[in-house]
């Protein structure tokens, strides 16, 4: 029994000596911050990492991402000098650490400045066995650190000189935190420069829009959170006022932000109430001295963002931005979105730098900046997960060059991505009001730009990839904006859940669900296998009127096409679309005159990826999109990923992207069944239109698809210039239109 008490109490001697050192032992008698330092420590410096574990999280995140950035901020200059601070890394755990993502020996020189004596003690003996030569340990107060090699060589100018450093739950603890950050951003390199953040935090309820931008998701605290949490910490003189990360956030451009909540606990009261956790934030940025000129001249020249969410066409002198009012109310199956249209004149708001994270990104400049509106929290994730129109059918009515400029909207992106492939137009704008859809665009892209075809194939074709977080901060978060990293962070388990891959998330995976639901009530799985599984036309007619046909056409099914809420929620289409479509005649006629062509005209192990994807949940290397074969994802990212440049991702309405573009500026538009979604006259479409014959060059063309065989808007088009003409119009069962046959007509209208 002695023997059990003895191992029970070495086995908790670390977390007694935590409990003991942290909430019962007095911290008095200490006269300056590093004697309040070393009494502190002193006692449990050995025991530091075991017991920090779970309370200081995100450290690893941080360095795996800070790793990713420097390998893409160094492809310019990657013989420059790599210099590395790590600003109160007490027991050099950080560095440690960082060796797993980015080796030690890459860097010429790493600095641990601390002010805690038993820490560093801890440090020295961690690195003499690692033996690591250019690691240096400096005993100084963090807010007027001096480098040895400043002092050792007068050619040495400290500013500019440092190419990376970190603040890893340290800038809570010191004191003279504003020096601290002016002096960062006084020796950071203006260009290469990378500082990255891991801390507690409490924030306010009420940030203004430009704070949200900077902020990112979630950053709002509770009031219990947000004062228990700075009391709690004031007692160990850890402060978690928002002044600190406020002007962290003022003196650096923002590349990446993520607010996370730590379950970690503390006292028992922790576990009665879940707005206690613990609120804590990564967070990496560059000094607002670095030229952002490129991210500029993309979202004002190439993305004509004149007007809009985030107009930066004062980023050049950070004084103005127009911002576009939208009055939207909640979201009701989809009508709302769209019936109510931006105000005439732009809303002036005068604000301050830094500007928002979109113009700090290290690369590419796909999405354009965008304010928080109340209609993106209806949205609250992406409602298509793949693209449901044809764009083999488009290309062959597109008659697309390089020179053209196209104008689609978002979706999943893979229609945009297949025109890509196609005929690398010279610029591609995607639109969509909900930012989840441009979150899974910019995902794409990134994927596309960082990773190999089997990883990109388990992301996007499988829909299964069990290191996805891995990959996400080691190689695509680079190429992601800050917002795109949070959606993806958040919602990790869409990608790493075998049971559920990523097509039956999202709104449409409702559907992929209750298909699959159905199928297994009525004892048809094997049979929906073989059926993807056949090898001629006649085997698979013959699986489908036999086994499926009368499962999927059965009035229960039937009946759940008529219902509102089913139409919105599982399958995307809004009121008025499903008024047009019940108009042309009764669902089971339309399932019906939808669904036999198909089944006799294109084999889905081969031909039909749309539906292969909707019975299996997952594409096959014989049946996908064109991204995701070998030769697409080539055309894609040879040449450094020459073909994605076009892209340009707007999140707001089409109407007010177009009244930011330049008259004549576009030559190709498809706007899918965007029109369907408005009452017939509606007021809103005639100023659609409008803007779109502005902004299409002469001899432009226009294409939509439309649940309607006549489409009431195609007048309007004649109206304002254009001369319409029919692609395909349906006519009961007998011929499928394309490989998805979903709509009753495809329109074209060429611009006068």
């Amino acid at each position: 029994m002695t023997c059990l008490v003895l191992l029970v109490v070495s086995r908790l001697m670390p977390q007694l000596t935590f409990i003991w050192y942290c909430f019962v032992r007095p911290l008095t008698g200490a006269k300056d911050q590093k004697a309040r330092l070393d009494k502190f420590y002193e006692g449990q410096a050995d025991v530091y990492d075991a017991t920090r574990r779970g309370l200081l999280r995100g450290r690893k995140t941080m360095l795996n991402l800070c790793a990713g950035h420097i390998r893409t901020l160094r492809v310019s200059c990657p013989d420059k000098r790599l210099v590395w601070v790590d600003i109160g890394g007490g027991t050099g755990h950080n560095i440690e650490l960082m060796d797993q993502f980015l080796p030690i020996s890459s860097f010429d020189a790493v600095y641990l400045i601390d002010l805690c004596e038993p820490l560093l003690q801890v440090a020295r003996k961690r690195f003499a066995i690692k033996g690591w030569t250019n690691v240096h340990i400096l005993c100084q107060d963090a807010s007027n650190f001096e480098l040895p090699e400043w002092q050792q060589s007068s050619s040495v100018d400290p500013k500019g000189s440092v190419g990376f450093v970190t603040l890893s739950y340290s800038l809570s603890m010191i004191p003279n935190f504003y020096t601290l950050l002016d002096r960062i951003d006084y020796v950071l390199s203006p260009q290469q420069g990378l500082l990255g953040v891991v801390d507690f935090y409490t924030a306010g309820k009420n940030a203004s829009l430009h704070e949200k931008a900077i902020g990112g998701e979630s950053k709002e605290c509770g009031w219990l959170s947000r004062w228990f949490w700075q009391i709690w910490f004031d007692f160990d003189n850890v402060h978690l006022s928002p002044a600190r990360r406020s002007y962290l956030e003022y003196r650096f451009g923002t590349i990446k932000s993520y607010n996370g909540r730590n379950r970690f606990v503390l006292p028992f009261i922790v576990r009665m109430h879940d707005s206690l956790v613990i609120p804590y934030y990564i967070w990496l940025g560059r000094p607002r001295t670095a030229d952002i000129s490129k991210t500029c001249h993309a979202f004002e020249v190439e993305g004509g963002n004149t007007i809009g969410n985030c107009s930066p066409a004062s980023s050049f002198n950070g004084t103005k931005e127009n911002v576009t009012t939208l009055n939207m109310s909640a979201l009701e199956l989809g009508s709302s979105i769209i019936e109510q249209q931006a105000e005439s004149n732009a809303v002036i708001v005068n604000i301050t730098p830094p500007l928002s994270s979109f113009h700090y990104q290290v690369n590419k400049p796909w999405r354009l900046p965008y304010y928080e509106h109340p209609v993106h929290k209806e949205f609250r994730t992406f409602v298509y997960s793949f693209t449901w129109e044809d764009p083999h059918v488009d290309v062959e009515h597109l008659e697309l060059t390089q020179d053209d400029s196209m104008f689609v909207i978002t979706s999943a992106g893979d229609n945009a991505l297949h025109y890509a492939i196609a005929a690398n137009p010279r610029r591609i704008h995607c639109v969509d009001m909900n930012p989840c859809q441009g979150h899974l665009l910019e995902l794409k892209l990134a994927a596309i730009q960082s990773l190999d075809y089997p990883d990109f194939f388990a992301l996007f074709g499988e829909g299964y990839h069990p290191n996805f977080r891995s990959l996400l901060d080691s190689k695509i978060a680079p190429h992601l904006s800050s917002s795109a990293y949070q959606f993806w962070r958040i919602n990790l388990d869409a990608f790493i859940t075998p049971s559920k891959p990523f097509y039956l998330h999202g709104y449409s995976g409702w559907a992929l669900r209750l298909a699959r639901l159905i199928f297994r009530m009525a004892g048809v799985e094997k049979d929906v296998e073989r059926l993807c599984d056949s090898e001629t036309l006649d085997e698979q007619v013959q699986i489908w009127q036999q086994k499926l046909r009368p499962v999927i056409l059965n009035p229960i099914i039937v009946a759940l096409m008529r219902n509102p809420v089913f139409c919105w929620n599982a399958l995307g289409v809004p009121m008025n679309q499903r008024k047009m479509l019940l108009n042309e005649g009764h669902a089971y006629a339309y399932v019906r005159d939808t669904l036999d062509p198909l089944l006799s005209t294109y084999l889905l192990k081969t031909e039909n990826y749309f539906y292969l994807l909707c019975l299996l949940g997952h594409y096959t290397h014989a049946s996908c999109p064109a991204y995701l074969t070998p030769s697409g994802f080539d055309s894609l990212k040879s040449n450094e990923g020459n073909a994605l440049n076009s892209f340009r991702l707007h999140t707001d309405s089409i109407h007010n992207v177009l009244r930011g573009l330049n008259s004549w500026s576009l030559t190709r538009v498809l706007i899918m069944d965007h029109l369907d979604w408005f009452k017939v006259n509606s007021e809103s479409v005639d100023q659609e239109i409008a803007q779109l014959a502005r902004v299409v060059a002469s001899g432009g063309l226009v294409f939509w698809r439309s649940a309607a065989k006549q489409p009431w808007y195609n007048k309007v088009f004649e109206r304002a210039g254009f001369h319409v003409e029919a692609v395909a119009i349906r006519k009961g069962s007998a011929v499928a239109l394309d490989k998805v046959n979903m709509y009753a007509s495809f329109w074209k209208a060429i611009k006068s």
